[in-house]
């Protein structure tokens, strides 16, 4: 598996990774850093924080003008962060944004608005959602695929679908004037390439989210983009909308990296306007689903979900990053017919995009993997042993 982009280290790459105890002087802890030909570079003197490097009027000009520490190679981050849980004591991959909040932008592609129509309408009962998928796509054919949220068009559909009974607030989100901008998990709780990712043990009904993942900082300006998985429980959510937080932020619920592109002369938003995801799920019972999607056929532009996450309305004095949406929902059978699909405890994810790489983790359930304990204060009390938040 290559974990680069197509063009290697063209791009500007910064990421954040466990540097590992160097002696007194050098505490163990995480570091923003710099991946270059010659190595991973740690730049955590210079810039302490990510949300601190997105705050910067450049930031790939910044990366690209501190030379930073050498703290191993590409290979050796690569390498420890494929082992369970990464190699604890080596370095290895963290998700690249720390004092960012997590916010997610939901149904955002007609492909993936349409399932969560069903989920409703199942009520999270994957049997129910084969006839109801029928019906649905029968009322809408393809008439979603070109809908302007929010236009004129899209109210006369919204008229029909609620004469059928099949109105939701899942089109309302998908096809009205106020997208669906949530939060998905708090801040630090993410995990990085090569971690374990969780599915709630109360689930039978889950899915991977593959999605691009903005960086924005607190002026609403967007640096860069990575690659996430927003794990979803569609047994959850399709119970009851208010099950919106259960479904979506457990332990390892959320995996960003594996590092963030920065935008620069050979990467932009156009790029990710034009950027194709690619979703591979391996199991241990021998099941593979392969899917790809393109950001072309978003709903909504992303500086469009940008724009209704931040403004006088709300404000992100760290950044934020922001989950783009999906139109991957799986609908293959993995059991019996109908059953559709869901996790199984030792699936591996991969998911990827040729100019951000590829995110891979492997599922587990929320309450067997390692809990989430590096919060604010050690993140805090870290730095403070390392010598990084003095005179700052």
């Amino acid at each position: 598996m290559d974990w680069l982009p197509e063009d290697k280290m063209s791009g500007t790459l910064v990421g954040r990774a466990w540097i590992p105890d160097g002696g007194a002087a050098q505490p163990a802890g995480p570091s923003v850093v710099a991946l270059r030909a010659d190595g991973v570079f740690d730049l955590s003197q210079s810039v302490p924080t990510m949300s601190g490097l997105l705050e910067s009027a450049d930031p790939a000009a910044l990366v690209r003008a501190t030379p930073g520490r050498y703290a191993g190679s590409v290979d050796t981050l690569f390498h420890n962060s494929r082992q369970p849980n990464g190699n604890a004591e080596g370095l290895h991959f963290l998700a690249p944004c720390d004092l960012q909040v997590i916010k997610a932008a939901g149904v955002t592609f007609a492909s993936s608005l349409v399932e969560r129509v069903i989920e409703e309408q199942a009520k999270g009962d994957a049997i129910q959602a084969e006839a109801i998928r029928g019906r649905v796509m029968e009322l809408l054919g393809g008439s979603l695929a070109s809908l302007v949220p929010g236009s004129a068009k899209a109210q006369q559909l919204k008229e029909l679908l609620v004469r059928q009974g099949l109105w939701s607030q899942y089109l309302e989100v998908g096809i009205g004037p106020d997208a669906e901008v949530f939060t998905k998990g708090p801040v630090l709780a993410s995990v990085g390439t090569g971690a374990e990712i969780g599915i709630h043990p109360g689930s039978a009904w889950n899915n991977p989210e593959p999605e691009v993942v903005l960086a924005v900082n607190s002026r609403g300006e967007i640096q860069g983009a990575t690659l996430g998985n927003d794990v979803n429980l569609r047994d959850f959510e399709g119970r009851s909308a208010l099950l919106l937080g259960k479904a979506k932020d457990n332990n390892a619920s959320c995996a960003i990296g594996p590092f963030i592109r920065l935008f620069d002369n050979t990467f932009s938003l156009d790029d990710v306007r034009r950027c194709t995801v690619s979703l591979d799920v391996r199991g241990p019972d021998g099941f593979v689903l392969r899917g790809e999607s393109s950001m072309s056929q978003i709903s909504r532009d992303p500086l469009d979900l940008v724009r209704q996450t931040l403004g006088p309305h709300h404000q992100y004095p760290d950044g934020f990053m922001l989950f783009l949406g999906t139109m991957f929902a799986p609908t293959q059978d993995r059991g019996a017919a109908g059953s559709g699909f869901t996790h199984h405890v030792g699936d591996v994810v991969t998911i990827s995009s040729p100019k951000l790489g590829a995110l891979v983790n492997t599922v587990n359930l929320s309450d067997r993997i390692t809990p989430w304990t590096f919060g604010l204060q050690a993140f805090f009390t870290n730095l403070m042993a390392r010598g990084l938040l003095s005179n700052r």
